[in-house]
């Protein structure tokens, strides 16, 4: 398994929050990116996936900006982006795969965000 640390992994994260085009993060709002280990039972079984053969990179838990429309957060919690650290180190055979899949990861999630599909992503 690769190895880098939590530190530097949730860098790497918000490298590729930094990344994201001016025109797309400036409609991010009221959302939480964290870095977590690796996802619960219960993650994978909410997105449909087997927990015994399955895995996760990151999920985005909240109502779309599609279901909600903008500006409607009237004091809510955020949602939340999950990044998962060890599929991700697991799956990865060197730091530039790693930072790619770190960044398509992001992007998924946050696609997700903005209302699009799992055969809409990337």
């Amino acid at each position: 398994m690769l190895r880098m640390s939590r530190e530097e992994f949730e860098r790497v994260v918000a490298g590729a929050l930094d990344r994201l085009p001016d025109h797309i993060a400036a409609l991010i709002e009221n959302v939480a990116v964290v870095v977590e280990d690796e996802p619960t039972e219960e993650d994978l079984l909410e997105v449909g996936l087997d927990p015994e053969t399955d895995t996760l990179f990151g999920l985005y838990q909240g109502l779309s900006l599609e279901e909600r429309g903008p500006g409607s957060y009237g004091g809510a919690l955020p949602d939340r982006i999950v990044i998962y650290r060890l599929p991700l180190l697991e799956a990865c055979a060197d730091r530039a795969e790693l930072v790619r899949e770190i960044h398509d990861t992001v992007v998924h999630e946050v696609g997700h965000y903005f209302g699009l599909g799992e055969d809409e992503l990337p």
